[in-house]
C-alpha cells in the first residue's frame, strides 16, 4: 500500500511538468525558432531524466544538479536575463540523497509565485547549510497566479516522510 501510494505521489509529476514546458514551447516557436530548437533539446534530456527516474525512489544530490542545469537552461530561455540563479553546493553533500525532482519543483514553484521582470529579476538560491538543502528567493509575488494550492510542496512533504521523519520547511 506504501509503495502504491509513493507511486501515485511520483506519477503527479510529470503531466503538470510536461504541460508546463510545451507551453512554453508553444509560444517559443511563434517567437523565435532558434530558440525553440535549443528549448527542443534541453526538454528532450530534462524528459530523459523524468523517464529515467520514474521507478527511482531516490538519487543522488550530484544527479539531481545536473537535471536542475537542463531545467534552468529552459527557464533561461523563457525568461532570458529576468531570472538569475546561484549555486553553491559543498563537495561533501553531492553524494547525499533525495527525492527525483524535487528541486525543479521547488524552483518552479519560485517562478510561479514570484514576479519576473527586467525591472525586477528572480533571484534564485540554491545552496547547502548545516546537512540542509536550502533553496531560498526574495518574495515579490504575483498579483496574477491563480493556482496558490501547494501541491508541489504537499508533494515533496507526502515523497518526503517515506524515507525521513525530519519535515520539509518550507518558510516566508
Amino acid at each position: 500500500s506504501a509503495n502504491a501510494q509513493l507511486q501515485n505521489l511520483k506519477n503527479q509529476l510529470n503531466p503538470h511538468f510536461l504541460f508546463n514546458n510545451l507551453s512554453v514551447l508553444t509560444s517559443l516557436v511563434h517567437k523565435n525558432q532558434d530558440k525553440a530548437v535549443d528549448f527542443i533539446n534541453e526538454l528532450s534530456k530534462v524528459y530523459r531524466y523524468v523517464l529515467e527516474t520514474k521507478n527511482t525512489e531516490l538519487v543522488t544530490l550530484e544527479q539531481e544538479l545536473s537535471f536542475l542545469n537542463h531545467y534552468i537552461y529552459l527557464q533561461k530561455i523563457r525568461f532570458e536575463d529576468n531570472i538569475q540563479f546561484e549555486i553553491k553546493i559543498e563537495e561533501k553533500q553531492k553524494s547525499a540523497y533525495l527525492l527525483p525532482m524535487c528541486l525543479q519543483i521547488l524552483v518552479e514553484n519560485t517562478i510561479q509565485h514570484n514576479e519576473t521582470s527586467k525591472a525586477n529579476p528572480l533571484k534564485v538560491y540554491i545552496y547547502t547549510e548545516n546537512n540542509s538543502l536550502i533553496i531560498e528567493n526574495p518574495i515579490k509575488l504575483r498579483s496574477n497566479v491563480v493556482d496558490r494550492t501547494k501541491m508541489g510542496i504537499k508533494n515533496i512533504e507526502m515523497r518526503y516522510s517515506y524515507f525521513s521523519d525530519q519535515k520539509v520547511i518550507v518558510s516566508n
